[in-house]
């Protein structure tokens, strides 16, 4: 069976989807022939909110969309666009256009056509429905027109874009219906996938069952037995007791991280495994801020012993970051990190604060012009086990520094409502992740949250200079351009990558492969016990 990688995005935790490493491990428990009429049960650490495709950049919600609406292109193993919903396709850096597949229908048996998929595009482009994947797949102001005879979309995009057909070739692509009530998508329903939503009930479970007139997406999926009848997405987001019921065999798959992998090795089940940003550190950069200033995000960084954060968040299983783009096979190898984020050092980080007029009074923390360095730190309970002890640490070595923090445990939706609503926060711990990096740029550059997606309010000219001249280039030609910007980025301090973790995905009584780190869907196989 061909695995095959949808383009995505993912914030780790906020959403965005995308970091892949495709299928490996073990097959252990479940270690049989492939079964046909089974259900699928799907652990995930946090409930996806709004299942709108358009509407999120959670990468919960992208999961679960993965089974609900499928994309004009998928990747191969080499990162290779193949066909989705799409048979051909054919772009440049400014226009794109894609033939669809005949026989296409929505989950409710009407058909796809040309112009439902053109209003797709032309909703994300329009600034106007502020869609928080505008930037990310498609350039505000892009549009999009559809010809009913031949089934092809043509697209013209908002501003160059270097990789073009992935980005237009990645969006969730629902029906008519839907967008013209996205009520319906905010609930899974009017979709183009493979599942269609039979249940929900909000902070416990999902249930999808499969389409008999799906025939269609990526890769020879069809070539063997063993996909399921229904899926059930479970709302678990303790780790241990996924654990727990992944060995007892009452789920089918579930992402661990932390010490209970050890009892999942140990047992030898399936895995399949990606590389994700987990150790990411950003200060938000908004008026009266602390992190505004530079010289303070430089100390605060300084005053981290960032290995060390490391080791605790991934339990000694990660590596150093060497970029922000994380998925494989990479787009634009380079290591923009090592030697330019500054060494850890506390005696020069609170020389630096003092400079900057952050003096310590009596009480030990310190303030300028009266006011408290105070910082509420964010981190996100669907990262596992071990994030809440480097929050604690993190807050540990900023108080040594002479730092009023407050830790704030919240879960994917919640970071969501505070990064790009409320803007109540100084630091967030919660990494993003992408797969192209086209797909950062309005996470840190143009319109500010909440009117747009660059929630820390990040300015930086030599990060714009680059994505720019990047963007008219087309796919590798753009490398060194999108290294240099992603560098300017990392050399002011306005994110701080410093460890990567290989998380897996383990199984039982099933196998499949990843995508983006997602799992997908056409690639699960139950298997007899």
């Amino acid at each position: 069976m061909t695995r095959i990688r949808t383009a995505g995005v993912v914030l780790g935790v906020l959403a965005l989807t995308a970091t892949a490493c495709g299928g490996s491990g073990n097959a252990g428990s479940g270690d049989g022939k492939p079964v046909d009429g089974k259900t699928f049960s799907l652990g995930v650490g946090s409930d996806p909110g709004s299942l709108d495709p358009h509407m999120t950049v959670l990468s919960v919600a992208l999961q679960v969309d993965r089974f609900l609406y499928d994309t004009l292109l998928g990747l191969d193993d080499a990162g290779k666009p193949v066909a989705g919903l799409a048979a051909k396709w054919e772009a440049s850096t400014t226009t794109a256009s894609f033939t669809l597949r005949q026989g296409l229908t929505c989950a409710d048996g009407s058909p796809l056509t040309a112009a439902d998929v053109a209003a797709n595009i032309n909703f994300i482009g329009d600034p106007a429905n502020k869609s928080p994947i505008a930037g990310l797949f498609i350039a505000p102001g892009t549009k999009a027109t559809a010809d009913a005879a031949t089934g092809t979309i043509s697209v013209t995009s908002g501003k160059p874009d270097a990789f073009l057909a992935r980005n237009v070739g990645g969006v969730p692509i629902a029906c008519a219906k839907g967008l013209a009530d996205r009520k319906l998508l905010a609930k899974g329903e009017a979709g183009t996938g493979m599942f269609t939503v039979t249940e929900s009930v909000p902070n416990d479970h999902y249930t999808f069952t499969r389409r008999k007139d799906y025939a269609w997406g990526p890769g020879d999926w069809k070539a063997e037995p063993g996909l399921p009848d229904k899926v059930v997405v479970r709302v678990i987001p303790n780790t241990t007791t996924a654990t727990n019921l992944l060995l007892s065999g009452e789920l089918n798959a579930a992402q661990v991280n932390g010490p209970d992998r050890q009892r999942l090795e140990g047992r030898k089940l399936f895995h399949a495994d990606f590389t994700a940003p987990m150790g990411e550190v950003f200060y938000n950069q908004a008026a009266g801020r602390p992190g505004q200033d530079e010289a303070v995000r430089r100390a605060l960084t300084q005053a981290l012993d960032l290995p060390q954060l490391g080791k605790v968040l991934t339990n000694g299983a990660g590596k150093p970051s060497q970029g922000m783009i994380t998925n494989e096979p990479e787009v634009c190898p380079g290591d923009t990190v090592t030697g330019n984020l500054p060494a850890h050092d506390p005696a020069a980080a609170a020389s630096a604060l003092d400079a900057a007029g952050w003096k310590k009074g009596a009480d030990g923390v310190r303030a300028k012009d009266g006011k408290k360095l105070a910082l509420t730190v964010l981190y996100g309970t669907q990262l596992g086990p071990t994030m809440a002890p480097t929050a604690e640490l993190v807050q540990q070595q900023w108080k040594s520094l002479g730092a009023d923090v407050t830790l704030k445990a919240v879960d994917s939706p919640g970071l969501s409502q505070v990064l790009f609503g409320t803007g109540e926060w100084e630091v967030s711990l919660g990494p993003v992740g992408f797969s192209l990096p086209s797909q950062l740029v309005p996470f840190v550059s143009g319109p500010a949250a909440p009117d747009g997606t660059n929630f820390a309010h990040i300015s930086n000219p030599g990060y714009d200079q680059g994505a720019q001249a990047a963007a008219t280039k087309p796919g590798d030609a753009s490398c060194a351009d999108w290294n240099a910007a992603e560098t300017a980025l990392i050399k002011r301090v306005d994110a701080v990558p410093y460890f990567d973790s290989v998380v897996p995905t383990y199984a039982s009584g099933a196998k499949f492969t990843l995508s983006q780190g997602s799992l997908t869907p056409s690639s699960i196989r139950m298997l007899a016990k």
